[in-house]
């Protein structure tokens, strides 16, 4: 035998096992529910990396990585800051703006937005808006009265590019009032403006974003020519952007506000965190309760062999190579379901985005909407380290069913057996 002796008669039980109804049953159940389980985790893991890759791809292509925005003045000379900050090794560009709350108007229809005064050529190095333009250009964006708005927004006005609107906003200067009294309740600017393009995302964001030019906000909002409200970042790592934008601020010699995604989303990770560790735990305990079986299928398989074990044990056998022979019987279902679950699993998660896109042709039923979520498919990323993981998990439940079937094992007494028999 080429083979060490523990292993050959692990092989043999395992083999004449195939021939027991109810002790085969019971084994290839317990197999089959590693299988599912190590397959399901698999899928799930690589569904949760999607959505964290989606999330820093494409939701985080329009949302601001991080700002700074001015507290009591507003910046001046932007153009330097702007230039002082992207010397940051961690910032890849930035771009002014301007921003202020206020309602859009055509006929009787109002629809609340955030109004967005950007730099037109600044702006796409930043955010990837103009990617997302369903009519119009962006650069006509550099038209004096010329807004962009979201689908959300022309559907719910009814207009389309190259309609006329009206604009409300806050008084420029609430507090700038020397002749007359101030007023309680001040009366909203008013602007007339022309639709130039429609973008479409996806979630609030198409419901609320309106984008005007950088020059005519700031003339709206009160602003000098070189003045903006606040700058925004793009960094090279959007989870470290707490951390870049805390060390641009402390560059500034005045007050500002440090923003990141994570105030405003962060919610969003923090959701995929949270279901990614229950649904680890859940079917963790799954493959735990699969692997389990393997215990009374190994009880079994003792009480079957112990003539076998009471004549290995007088021909001089260790306990230790009877023990190994039955841990090794039962390990072979963790292998068995662990590969058979894994490949599944992998094959799946490399399709899964077809695969569910297919159900909901199939079913005429639509899983995620774009209009609720920012995305409007299922996304899927196949990570190596988490097919190890599993698999480990998987494999180290299954030998740790083992242990106690297998000592159970040793403790067959020869001379009882063979005395019975």
């Amino acid at each position: 035998m080429l083979k060490p002796l523990s292993v050959f008669i692990g092989l043999r039980y395992v083999r004449s096992r195939h021939s027991k109804g109810f002790s085969s049953f019971i084994s290839a159940s317990s197999t089959i529910g590693i299988a599912i389980g190590v397959m399901v985790l698999i899928v799930v893991l690589s569904a949760m990396n999607g959505f964290e890759r989606a999330l820093a791809t494409h939701l985080l292509s329009i949302v601001p990585h991080a700002e700074v925005v001015a507290v009591n003045s507003p910046i001046t000379q932007w153009p330097k800051s702007v230039a002082r900050i992207e010397q940051n090794p961690h910032v890849i560009a930035a771009a002014p703006f301007v921003k202020t709350q206020g309602m859009m108007q055509k006929s009787a229809a109002l629809k609340g937005v955030e109004i967005r005064g950007v730099d037109v050529m600044l702006e796409p190095q930043v955010s990837a808006i103009s990617r997302y333009m369903i009519a119009g250009k962006w650069q006509d964006l550099i038209l004096e009265n010329g807004v962009i708005i979201g689908a959300g927004i022309a559907h719910k006005l009814s207009v389309q590019v190259g309609d006329k609107v009206q604009l409300l906003l806050p008084p420029a200067n609430l507090n700038n009032q020397k002749d007359s009294k101030k007023q309680q309740f001040p009366v909203p600017m008013t602007q007339q403006a022309i639709i130039v393009g429609v973008f479409k995302f996806g979630g609030t964001i198409d419901d609320t974003q309106v984008f005007i030019n950088l020059a005519k906000a700031s003339e709206l909002l009160g602003y000098q020519a070189d003045e903006v409200q606040g700058i925004r970042l793009k960094v090279d790592d959007v989870f470290a952007a707490p951390q870049i934008v805390r060390e641009v601020a402390y560059d500034f010699d005045f007050y500002v506000y440090m923003l990141d995604w994570t105030r405003s989303h962060g919610h969003l990770f923090n959701d995929i965190q949270l279901v990614r560790l229950v649904m680890f735990i859940v079917l963790v305990l799954v493959i735990a309760v699969a692997s389990f079986n393997i215990v009374s299928t190994l009880i079994m398989a003792v009480n079957e062999k112990k003539s076998d074990i009471a004549i290995l044990k007088t021909m001089g056998a260790k306990s230790s190579t009877i023990m190994a022979s039955f841990m090794f019987q039962g390990l072979m279902n963790g292998i068995v379901g662990c590969l058979l679950g894994a490949s599944l699993g992998i094959l799946i998660s490399l399709n899964l985005t077809d695969i569910i896109r297919a159900i909901e042709a199939a079913l005429s039923v639509e899983f995620l909407s774009s209009e609720v979520y920012f995305i409007d498919f299922l996304p899927t990323l196949l990570r190596q380290q988490d097919v190890i993981n599993t698999v480990i998990t998987a494999l180290m439940m299954s030998l740790l069913a083992t242990i106690y079937p297998a000592w159970r094992a040793t403790k067959v007494e020869p001379a009882q057996v063979l005395g019975q028999a």
